[in-house]
Parts: structure tokens; C-alpha cells; sequence
């Protein structure tokens, strides 16, 4: 038994050795964004839906932090103090599945082939989620669930959502060098850490888990690998529902996401795992705290949606495409 524990404690210690520099790498640069943009500044900037409102939205969630439950309360915030609510769902989908450390860990420990199936795959969904709420989007339902935002019920990282430590005087240049904008940056990068630590050491205890008690002959029977054509649609489908039921989301599930390539699972699976991070349990239950149980229902109906016919669900329909078009192993 102990030996066992051991075992796993070891694999999860490499793969947290290997993704160490990736993470640095990324806090830093997203404290520094976090540092010289302040929260008001981004209200501002998103006022509408239009196409170059939710670029600007994608742009400034990817440079932020990257916890899912930061993004989160961070869009509710932004959606109270007046922007556009479509503009703060793609701020938050791009503040978790479009960061650099996200992307260098994919690199790291799975191949070049993720990262960029993740920030193809990004874009595409973030242009479907705005195509639905267009379409189902009412203002009725808008208007609703500013009601319940404006309630203020607390979710789980609201003193990162309201803590805006960012430096207002000067240029871009000038607030990244001055004392104050050094400062500021030190503090974001100590909240990016202090906001993710729980969901990487879990992600990495139960990846190391995986990969050192699950033979690979249960994975493979699990995702089909018998059967190619079989494996390469029940991966995409499976994938966001392991994501679901683990737990574990943003940069926390990338080393899961490599046992499970490991193990069998296919491209379009892995790609459909990493997009279910907005839509496990925990945050699904404060989408209904947030904006009301009928606009929790919605965003999660949004946010999986995959067979074009029905609308739902996207999602693995976006990894089939990316798994096609990229060529990658299927």
C-alpha cells in the first residue's frame, strides 16, 4: 500500500517539476496585465456584442488569471458595473481556455498539436457561444439575471473579483516599471497562486493517481481503442463528462488530460476534456447563485452544446473538427 502511495506521489511530483517554469511563466505575465488594466477599464471597454467588443473581451481574458472560479466572479463583477453580459461570458471562457500557462503546459507535457487545437479550438467555440446567445439570448433573460447579480450572493473567489490593486496613472510602460506597478504585479502573481494551488495539487495528486494505479489496459477498453471509428466519437462525448465529474478545472486538468491521452483516449476527447472547465458541479451551482437557476441551465445548455441540429452539444463537435482539420492522432 505504501509503496503504491508512494508511486503516485512520485508521478505527481515529475509531472509538477515539468510544468513549474510554464506556470511561473504565466502568472507573471498575467499579474502584469492584471497590474496595468484595471477592472473598471475592462467594464468600460465591453459595452456591447458587436465583433470587435468580443475580440477585445478574448484579448483580456486570455492575459488574465486563470482560475476558473476567478473568471467567474471576475465576469459577474464586470456584468454588475455595466458590461455587456455576452462580452463578459467571452472574457470569461478566454481567461480560462486561452492564458499562455495554459497553452505552454499543454506543449509541455502533451505536444505542440494541443496547444494549438486549444487556441484554434477557443475562438471557434467562444463565435458559437455568441451565435446562441444572439439567438436565444433575450433581453428578458438578460435583465434577469442582472437582478440576481445585483443580489451579490457569494460564490468562491470574490475577494480576487473585487480586489483591483491595479495602477491607473502614467502609460502602459510606466505602470509596469514604477514601485507602485512592481508592487502590484507581485501581489496579482501572488493571487494567481494563492487562487489555483488547490485545483493544480489536486489535478496533479489525481493524475499521478491515475497514471500510477490504472493499467492502460482498462483506459483502453474504456475509449474504445479497439474499435478506431467507435474511439474517435465516444471521446469527444465521454470527455467532458470525466470533466465534469473530477472536479477539477482551468490549468489543474491539463496533467488528467495526459493520463487520459495516454491512455487511450482520442485527440477530439482531450480537446472537448480541457473545454468542460466552466461547466463542473461547483461552478454550475454558482452560475445559479449568481444569475439565477434558469440562467445556469442556460449557460450550461450554451457552453456543451455540440450537434449542430439540436444545439447541443458543441462542444466535442468543435473537437471532431479540430481533430480532422489538424490531422492530429485519432
Amino acid at each position: 500500500m505504501l509503496v503504491a502511495i508512494a508511486h503516485a506521489l512520485s508521478m505527481a511530483f515529475t509531472m509538477a517539476w515539468e510544468i513549474l517554469w510554464a506556470l511561473i511563466l504565466g502568472f507573471w505575465f498575467s499579474a502584469v496585465i492584471q497590474a496595468v488594466v484595471s477592472e473598471e477599464e475592462m467594464s468600460r471597454l465591453l459595452p456591447d456584442d458587436s465583433p470587435k467588443t468580443i475580440i477585445l473581451a478574448c484579448g483580456l481574458g486570455a492575459a488574465s488569471s486563470s482560475c476558473s472560479y476567478a473568471a467567474v466572479a471576475l465576469a459577474r463583477s464586470m456584468f454588475r458595473k455595466g458590461a455587456n453580459f455576452t462580452a463578459a461570458m467571452a472574457f470569461q471562457f478566454a481567461s480560462t481556455n486561452l492564458v499562455l500557462e495554459l497553452g505552454i503546459l499543454l506543449g509541455v507535457l502533451m505536444g505542440w498539436q494541443f496547444t494549438l487545437a486549444e487556441f484554434v479550438g477557443g475562438p471557434l467555440m467562444i463565435a458559437i457561444m455568441v451565435l446562441l446567445f444572439k439567438v436565444f439570448l433575450t433581453p428578458r433573460i438578460v435583465e434577469a439575471a442582472r437582478n440576481q447579480a445585483e443580489k451579490g450572493l457569494q460564490g468562491r473567489m470574490e475577494g480576487h473579483a473585487s480586489m483591483d490593486m491595479s495602477i491607473h496613472e502614467g502609460s502602459v510602460w510606466q505602470r509596469m516599471t514604477s514601485a507602485k506597478g512592481r508592487t502590484a504585479i507581485s501581489h496579482f502573481f501572488v493571487m494567481d497562486w494563492a487562487s489555483l494551488w488547490i485545483d493544480i495539487g489536486v489535478g496533479l495528486l489525481i493524475a499521478g493517481a491515475l497514471s500510477a494505479w490504472v493499467p492502460n489496459s482498462f483506459w483502453q477498453a474504456f475509449f474504445l481503442q479497439d474499435h478506431p471509428l467507435l474511439a474517435k466519437l465516444w471521446g469527444p462525448l465521454i470527455g467532458p463528462i470525466v470533466a465534469i465529474v473530477s472536479f477539477v478545472c482551468s490549468v489543474g486538468n491539463v496533467p488528467l488530460a495526459a493520463v487520459l491521452w495516454n491512455g487511450g483516449i482520442s485527440f477530439g476527447g482531450v480537446v472537448s476534456f480541457l473545454f468542460a472547465d466552466l461547466i463542473v458541479f461547483p461552478i454550475l451551482d454558482i452560475y445559479r447563485k449568481y444569475y439565477g437557476a434558469g440562467i445556469s441551465a442556460f449557460l450550461l445548455v450554451a457552453f456543451t452544446s455540440r450537434w449542430p441540429p439540436l444545439l447541443w452539444p458543441w462542444k466535442p463537435y468543435s473537437a471532431f473538427s479540430i481533430s480532422f482539420l489538424m490531422n492530429g492522432k485519432l
